[in-house]
């Protein structure tokens, strides 16, 4: 099982930030490589800012219901490709923050 680092983490990945049914993705920081549940987490708690991967690069996606990694091709499809569980749409004001 992946972990998923954060601030009161929940069982599908939610955090103190970003608790919402559709709030089940984890991120993969390109500098320290371990996901976390937002990039607000990941600031408070990392000696960095959260370092974006390139679009095209790896598996940065965590789904936090299934454990699955996924693209950001298959994360842009809006649900797991794995277990159907729909992402956070208002996750796309963030894309930048993530990926570039």
């Amino acid at each position: 099982m992946t972990k998923i680092y954060g601030i009161d983490i929940g069982p599908r990945g939610t955090c103190q930030h970003y608790h919402s049914e559709l709030d089940v993705v984890a991120l993969e920081c390109a500098q320290c490589q371990r996901y976390y549940a937002c990039y607000e987490c990941h600031n408070r708690l990392a000696d960095h800012d959260f370092a974006p991967w390139p679009k095209g690069d790896g598996k940065p996606v965590l789904c936090g219901v299934c454990q699955k990694k996924l693209s950001f091709s298959e994360y842009q499809q809006g649900q797991c490709i794995y277990c159907q569980t729909p992402f956070n749409p208002g996750c796309a004001k963030h894309c930048h923050i993530y990926f570039n």
